[in-house]
């Protein structure tokens, strides 16, 4: 058990990837910044999808960037070695495939 959560082009193609062990519960900073909360099982994702646009995935961007890479940040140096990193390459990658695309889909597995 786990959260897998994949990015998808149009084409059905993995350009995002994030995996978060089932008691890892800095899962739930990526499903609020996507307001995906409805998609989030406990220990896992409900393996439903969702399409984001554009405008969607540039706001969890932000506010990643505003929360958690500020110097005020509540966040630790370990967050932000493998958890926030991981986040933060999700967001950039599901961001340019919206902006080559129109909209990303995300996986919530």
């Amino acid at each position: 058990m786990g959260h897998d959560i994949i990015g998808r082009n149009k084409a059905g193609e993995e350009v995002a990837y994030a995996r978060f062990s089932m008691g890892n519960y800095n899962a739930t900073i990526l499903y609020s910044l996507l307001e995906a909360n409805e998609y989030y099982a406990g220990v896992s994702g409900t393996g439903d999808s969702s399409v984001f646009s554009i405008q969607q995935i540039h706001n969890a961007l932000k506010m990643f960037k505003e929360l958690y890479m500020s110097k005020a940040s509540p966040a630790g140096s370990d967050f932000m070695e493998w958890d926030g990193k991981q986040i933060l390459d999700f967001l950039q990658n599901c961001l340019s495939t919206a902006q080559e695309e129109g909209s990303v889909q995300v996986l919530f597995g």
